[in-house]
């Protein structure tokens, strides 16, 4: 992983609120598809930007998909640690790191360049978010308060009247206004007047000699009294009637509050339907809410079904119905595909050189020839046994001499279930079948569970050991497998016993097939033993292959790892395994067709 620091310009023109931008590459493993699963890829996190590449020797030819991180959503995985759940839309890359400290370092790497690309942070919310959301939510108001009342005419009406009350208010307001304003002045010249009578009067009294005088003298002041401050009429200022302008205030208040209680009843009438029609409204938008947020979970579950999430594994999100109904639909679609090339393909004849027996009679000397001997001692002791009378076993598929039996087993909620298969097939010797059985020469004709796989070491001439993956069957992981595979002869104890061969497949380990991410290893010990018997022919006839029958018995222990369902693995088991044993013999006959008969 490499990491690179690039900035433009001087720190005084530098934004303080941004950061230096921080390239970061390096191998990350990106989920593909559910055909091939995890791959490594050089991914490049640069501008705010998360690209791929298939290798770092190909960034010169172009990256081969982008992500702009601005709303891009990282969710680090909730059970895998070195997991990151990158989304953008409908677009999700699923990748992972080689630990949860590389997984840490690329988690902030990418919050970093999304924070400085100005997205969901504080600073663009002060930046950008004010002015909108108060306009659109004044525009909001207003248009609530216009539409209000555009229903109910009786209510437009009032409002109307209230309108018309206004005015006639205001009006009256005013002319009451200019009476008060004249009866200020009024009042203010009565005053003034009155001062200067009482100065006139005091200057007077100094100049009376005598009652008489004094008598008439005051006559005279009464008289002028009455002259200087005539009674005031309520019609004599300004020509208002201010009786009759309380009248009229008084009966415009009083409609108005009429007026205003009207409204008020047809408010609280219509408050009922108002509440009403909002509450359909919002069901219908819920109902609707609730349909989209159903179709875009369903659309996600189907854009991505095929993801990491759904695939087997102690926290997938698929149920085990759903699981049994992918794997078997994934089962029919191989059958038809295989069918398809089976009728196409045009075998090509193999000449495959088979020893003679004495050279798979002899114990090896490699460094797994004691545990070889182990297990064929105990194949040959337990393997034969016949299962007709132990209840353990059951008989799960008879078809014609083909028996197979089934003992259910599970340990720590693992399946593994020992299966064992009796079959009986003419034409054929058990030096041959068992010979077809272990030669990796001819495995891909018959196999077609395999995707691939190679011979890691050659321990001796009967014994070598294979490293083959099996074609992945989504949801399940893929599984692969490292064992020993050794053809032998049994020699005979006495001279009736039969011609027997076994081959004896057992799990292993090697340095140059380590488990990895990418498969679940399985562990097996499969064995197959083969007896032939022979009919003798009419008078003095030879052998032929109508006089040989070969006498199968087939047993596997396999413990296939991973979290796959238990009625999965047994429904597998019992759909897959008779239809192996009836290809591998048939293809039997058919290479040994015509050919001399190896014992």
């Amino acid at each position: 992983m490499s990491e690179k620091s690039s900035s433009s310009g001087s720190d005084e023109d530098a934004d303080p609120e941004s950061a230096q931008h921080v390239e970061l590459g390096g191998v990350l493993s990106k989920w593909t598809n559910y055909i091939h699963g995890w791959q490594d890829r050089w991914v490049v996190l640069k501008n705010n930007t998360l690209s791929y590449y298939k290798s770092e020797d190909e960034r010169e030819y172009g990256c081969r998909g982008s992500l702009c991180l601005s709303k891009a959503v990282i969710t680090p995985h909730e059970f895998d640690e070195c997991r990151i759940d990158i989304s953008v839309n409908d677009s999700v890359w699923y990748l992972r790191a080689e630990d949860p400290e590389h997984r840490l370092q690329w988690i902030e790497s990418i919050e970093l360049h999304k924070a400085e690309s100005g997205y969901g942070s504080e600073t663009s919310l002060r930046r950008h978010g004010s002015m909108l959301s108060l306009t659109s939510a004044a525009s909001a108001l207003s248009a609530t308060s216009t539409s209000s009342f555009k229903k109910g005419h009786r209510l437009r009406e009032k409002l109307s009247e209230m309108e018309t009350f206004r005015d006639i208010l205001c009006r009256q307001v005013d002319t009451l206004q200019k009476y008060f304003d004249s009866c200020a002045d009024v009042v203010s010249k009565d005053e003034f007047q009155r001062d200067r009578v009482e100065e006139d009067e005091e200057d007077e009294e100094d100049f009376a000699t005598t009652a008489r005088a004094e008598g008439e003298h005051n006559q005279n002041n009464n008289g002028s009294k009455e002259k200087l401050f005539p009674p005031a009429s309520p019609k004599s200022m300004n020509g208002i009637d201010f009786k009759g302008e309380a009248i009229t205030f008084k009966a415009t208040t009083a409609g108005i509050l009429s007026t205003l209680s009207h409204c008020i009843e047809l408010m609280v009438k219509r408050e009922d339907s108002w509440q009403k029609r909002l509450d359909k409204e919002l069901d219908k938008r819920r109902r609707v809410e609730d349909a989209y947020k159903s179709a875009m979970n369903e659309m996600k579950k189907k854009s991505h079904y095929g993801g990491p999430d759904y695939e087997e594994g102690p926290n997938s999100l698929i149920n085990e119905d759903e699981f049994f109904d992918a794997v078997e639909a994934a089962l029919d679609r191989q059958d038809k595909m295989e069918e398809q090339c089976q009728s196409e393909k045009v075998r090509i004849p193999r000449i495959t050189p088979v020893p003679p027996g004495d050279a798979y009679s002899t114990i090896g000397t490699h460094r797994f020839a004691a545990k070889v001997e182990e297990m064929v001692q105990n194949h040959m002791t337990y393997s034969l046994q016949d299962v007709g009378g132990d209840a353990n076993w059951q008989l799960v598929i008879e078809e014609g001499e083909m028996k197979v039996y089934r003992r259910e087993v599970e340990e720590n909620g693992i399946v593994l279930d020992p299966l064992k298969a009796t079959h009986a097939v003419k034409g054929v010797t058990g030096h041959e079948v068992c010979h077809y059985f272990w030669d990796t020469a001819v495995r891909m004709d018959w196999e077609t569970t395999i995707e691939n796989f190679n011979v890691v070491e050659t321990v001796s001439d009967n014994a070598v050991i294979v490293y083959q993956t099996h074609k992945r069957v989504w949801p399940a992981s893929q599984r692969d497998v490292l064992y020993l595979s050794a053809i032998r002869k049994i020699l005979a104890t006495n001279e009736n016993d039969p011609d027997t061969w076994l081959v004896c497949n057992f799990s292993v380990d090697h340095d140059k097939a380590l488990p990895t991410n990418r498969c679940v290893r399985a562990k097996i010990n499969v064995a197959m033993i083969c007896q032939t018997l022979v009919s003798p022919p009419e008078g003095d006839k030879e052998i032929s292959r109508d006089n040989i029958l070969c006498k199968i018995t087939y047993v596997a222990n396999v413990n296939p790892g991973g979290w796959a369902p238990a009625s999965v693995l047994r429904a597998v088991a019992k759909r897959e395994y008779p239809k192996f044993l009836k290809r591998f013999t048939s293809f039997v006959q058919e290479k040994t067709a015509g050919k001399p008969i190896l014992f």
